[in-house]
């Protein structure tokens, strides 16, 4: 399972100009998920996630989450995080999780944040999807679980 976390000012996901979530100041994140991964990884990243402290104290060090800021999290599927450059040109997606196994676990990681106190906006599962966001900072993270 992987995460990519961007700390923005907002996000949005559209699909055919449709807006289907979207945020304020928070984090949105990209979630890959790999064959293999279950439950528990969906529920410690989704721990990572909100403790992550990326957010500015009042001395500007990172020192706050998400959880303390009282910010939202943009969750958005992608597949492609999972791709296998190694060989050639022409990414590979055969460790991506089949779409019957990844969209429970896409579910269960946004279930787990909102049990932390996170308020959670979403793209549609398996859509093409327009992410727009203002990446704060900026800051980006990768995350492994």
């Amino acid at each position: 399972m992987r995460a990519v976390i961007q700390r923005v000012r907002d996000a949005r996901v559209s699909i055919e100009g449709r807006v289907a979530g979207e945020i304020g100041p928070g984090l949105s994140v990209l979630l890959g998920i790999a064959r293999g991964d279950g439950e528990e990884q969906a529920a410690r990243l989704a721990g990572k996630v909100a403790r992550l402290r990326v957010f500015p104290d009042e001395a500007g060090r990172f020192d706050r989450s998400v959880v303390e800021t009282g910010g939202a999290v943009l969750v958005v599927s992608q597949f492609t995080l999972i791709a296998d450059t190694a060989k050639g040109n022409r990414p590979s997606f055969s460790d991506a999780a089949p779409p019957e196994e990844a969209e429970p676990l896409v579910e269960r990681f946004c279930a787990e944040l909102r049990a932390l106190g996170v308020p959670v906006e979403t793209g549609v599962f398996g859509a093409t999807m327009l992410v727009e966001l203002a990446n704060d900072g900026p800051v980006t993270i990768v995350l492994d679980a």
